[in-house]
């Protein structure tokens, strides 16, 4: 079974740090999704979606200095649900994500930013060698022959 998130988003608000009696320390904050689409008259819509993100130990703490409200992040983690019984009686839910992994987006000063883009690849020139193995006396070679 899997249970992954894969999320990049804004924080909605600066991350909020407590610690357990235990010593173990998390931060909790909201992160919003954007995504446009056309409705049935052709019109561009504009839906936001609003998650709830839980960072635990060493993370919580990079989290809080790293992240503020505003924040471009990339987040990596699992969706739980918790339940709880208010003070009616009534059955209360909350989804979260737990992070396992994010990463901050925003741009750095001096114009550089975390995110780091794959390398090019240079384009295919036919050949993986790097060097001609081909000497002037070899026969030229005959396409003809190409089993497929």
């Amino acid at each position: 079974m899997i249970n992954k998130v894969t999320l990049i988003g804004h924080l909605g608000k600066d991350p909020e740090k407590r610690t357990l009696p235990s010593g173990a320390s998390y931060v909790r904050f909201s992160i919003a999704t954007n995504e446009s689409y056309k409705d049935k008259d052709g019109e561009w819509k504009d839906q936001t979606e609003w998650h709830n993100i839980i960072m635990w130990r060493d993370m919580a703490d990079r989290a809080e200095k790293q992240l503020k409200k505003g924040s471009l992040v990339f987040i990596e983690g699992k969706i739980t649900t918790q339940s709880w019984q208010d003070q009616d009686g009534k059955t209360q839910y909350r989804t979260e994500i737990v992070a396992n992994l994010f990463r901050s987006l925003d741009k750095r000063e001096g114009g550089q930013g975390n995110y780091m883009p794959p390398p090019q690849e240079e384009p295919y020139s036919g050949s993986t060698e790097k060097t001609s193995t081909k000497t002037e006396n070899a026969p030229a070679e005959d396409n003809d022959d190409l089993p497929f």
